[in-house]
């Protein structure tokens, strides 16, 4: 009897275990197939850390938000309400506390970076601003992305963003309308 016991909490914790995964990893994809896409313009890129692991770190346009509302605490939850600009980029049309009723622009749940009193300006802390690559395209494509952005084209480095009720993922890092992944075996040296 206390074997059946033990054997049914076992089976209980390994279905638990897999469980949890697999519901990730379907809302990651329901956001992907029914989401709305953002494209988010990048600002220079960090150098590579090695101590984060295989990533490009990403930084964007529409990092803060002008207001006059100044009683914003750092690390406070916030929704940050996207609108596109003429282009298709992603603009912050606004920025609650709470969710806004009646609202119909697609959000962002995220965290209130600093508020500057000198330009009253709010940061925003955007979760997606990692894109992990394979191990050994990583630093290349880091490298390719710092110096797409320094040269003296106009920046056409973007994020695509896929956002579906709060929720969001960065699915592609796009240089000149090629996926970085593939920029990155263009741009090698053979």
């Amino acid at each position: 009897m206390k074997t059946i016991h033990i054997f049914t909490i076992f089976i209980i914790v390994v279905l638990i275990q897999l469980f949890i995964p697999s519901q990730m990893i379907f809302n990651q994809e329901q956001i992907l197939k029914k989401g709305k896409v953002y494209k988010f313009k990048t600002q220079p890129v960090d150098p590579t850390d090695p101590f984060k692991g295989k990533y490009i770190n990403l930084n964007y346009e529409i990092d803060s938000y002008k207001t006059n509302d100044s009683l914003w605490q750092r690390h406070e939850e916030i929704y940050v309400y996207l609108t596109k600009d003429s282009l298709g980029f992603a603009k912050i049309d606004t920025i609650a506390r709470t969710l806004i009723p009646n609202n119909n622009n697609d959000y962002i749940k995220t965290k209130a970076g600093w508020y500057s009193n000198y330009t009253n300006k709010l940061s925003v802390e955007f979760s997606f601003n990692r894109y992990y690559m394979e191990e050994t395209k990583a630093y290349d494509a880091e490298i390719a992305v710092r110096n797409r952005q320094r040269d003296s084209l106009p920046n056409n480095t973007y994020a695509l963003v896929y956002v579906k009720n709060g929720e969001v993922v960065l699915n592609d890092v796009i240089i000149d309308e090629i996926s970085i992944k593939d920029y990155v075996e263009k741009e090698k040296p053979q």
